[in-house]
């Protein structure tokens, strides 16, 4: 009945308290009041809503911006490495976002200084983010050489082709970083016991092929700086690899501070020994097995395949395992997320000085000698727990006594990048990881 537009709803407003307070007309008025309300509430939505519309944005765009940033910036404390590792996940999905952001403000569909800002977060966010796949392709280029140097340039074809034909087929697959890595249909078996020592049930997990039959092996060690994890640790993995012809079986250790080295590496050597006597139940074929370790169990998985294993070690992979413990307590990292000495000392009981013995056999590097299995070191540059110049001195070591390694940096990957299973850095370490195992495990050598 009224038309109270933006210019005089007001008037409207008082027009109405006017003929309600001298009674008059006063349907009229309650008419008018109520109108004045219904305005004023639309208003008040309308100028919610855009500012909701500009702050929404900003807002993402500044959440997009922080996770992407731990790219680039060192993790300071534990829990924040622990974040750092799987904001590469949110990455891979965000980026389609902050891209949808930024086209909308560059073509006005939102202007104002809240959109400018939310423009530049998104901008520099998607910077970051980008990173790892820039860096990609020579870091790609770089392990692909190394391979073939080092296993031959026709090591895949020695790959029997039924073997070939489960592997991935790319370095990097985007359907897979936004959906997932299928495993495949596999036979899992836990808790299994293989060993008691000072009433700690030590107990290990078995990962095979769907159909019953006699695998190679993978050994896995879980890591946890020597005081926490569990066989479970990283199972996707475990599956992944079962899925694709091996027997995996992911063991069980003391840990630290309560129990000391070299408590650990002999759990390790008592798991083989369990493998060793129980081969055919497991499906473990002994003549084929690796092992392979993550941190602290690829420190473990090192000393294990350097020593006089309990049965031959057909090769070892290292996912940035503490290679020397002396050197990484003189020199830690900066910053400090697991604070390092602290660390080492609760597994060997002291400092360097206090207990220099155990720094020197606790240390894999010190065991490097000709002839010893094949060695793949897969380390992130900008890991701050395990530093990769670490592992590659011992790559030169292991090259200078003319043993066969490959290494695998990773210019963008910090600490446990592969919890992120399905990331950029674990899909470009497993394409390399399974090609190399095939070699080492699948085919016919005559002497590495």
């Amino acid at each position: 009945m009224f038309c109270a537009g933006k210019k005089n709803y007001l008037g409207d407003f008082w027009k109405g308290i006017y003929l309600y307070r001298n009674g008059s007309h006063f349907a009229l008025a309650i008419d008018l009041l109520n109108h004045t309300k219904l305005v004023t509430f639309k208003r008040t939505i309308e100028l919610l809503g855009a500012s909701l519309s500009g702050l929404i944005p900003l807002l993402l765009s500044a959440v997009g911006l922080f996770l992407s940033a731990w790219i680039i910036i060192p993790a300071p404390t534990f829990f924040s490495a622990a974040f750092r590792g799987r904001c590469s996940r949110s990455q891979s999905l965000s980026n389609r976002a902050k891209h949808d952001r930024a086209v909308a403000c560059l073509f006005g569909i939102n202007k104002g200084w809240l959109c400018k800002a939310a423009l530049v977060c998104s901008v520099i966010g998607l910077i970051f983010s980008t990173l790892p796949l820039i860096q990609f392709p020579a870091a790609n280029a770089q392990v692909a050489t190394e391979m073939e140097t080092v296993l031959g340039r026709d090591y895949m074809e020695k790959i029997p082709m039924e073997v070939k034909a489960r592997m991935r087929s790319y370095p990097f697959i985007l359907v897979d970083a936004l959906r997932g890595i299928s495993s495949g249909e596999v036979r899992v078996t836990r808790g299994i016991p293989f060993a008691t020592s000072d009433n700690v049930t030590l107990q290990l997990n078995v990962y095979r092929p769907p159909q019953i039959g006699h695998y190679p092996a993978i050994v896995v060690v879980y890591g946890g700086a020597w005081r926490e994890g569990s066989p479970n640790s990283n199972e996707n993995f475990s599956r992944y690899m079962a899925a694709r012809g091996y027997t995996v079986l992911a063991i069980d250790y003391r840990h630290a501070p309560q129990y000391r080295f070299p408590a650990q590496i002999e759990d390790v050597q008592t798991a083989l020994s369990y493998i060793q006597r129980n081969a055919n139940e497991l499906e473990v074929d002994l003549e084929r097995v690796a092992l392979m370790g993550r941190s602290a169990g690829a420190h473990l998985a090192l000393l294990a395949a350097y020593q006089s294993a309990v049965f031959p070690i057909r090769a070892v992979v290292d996912y940035y395992g503490p290679v020397d413990l002396k050197l990484g307590y003189s020199d830690p990292p900066v910053p400090d997320p697991i604070n390092t000495r602290a660390v080492l000392q609760s597994f060997l009981g002291g400092t360097p000085d206090d207990v220099p013995d155990s720094y020197q056999k606790a240390s894999p590097i010190n065991y490097v000698t000709p002839s010893l299995p094949p060695s793949f070191l897969v380390y992130g540059a900008r890991d701050h727990i395990v530093q990769a110049k670490f592992g590659r001195m011992l790559y030169e070591t292991l090259r200078s006594n003319e043993n066969r390694a490959v290494w695998l940096n990773i210019p963008w990957a910090e600490h446990a990048f592969d919890a992120v299973f399905s990331g950029v850095s674990n899909q470009l370490a497993l394409y390399y990881t399974e090609r190399f195992l095939a070699w080492a495990t699948q085919v016919k050598h005559e002497k590495f």
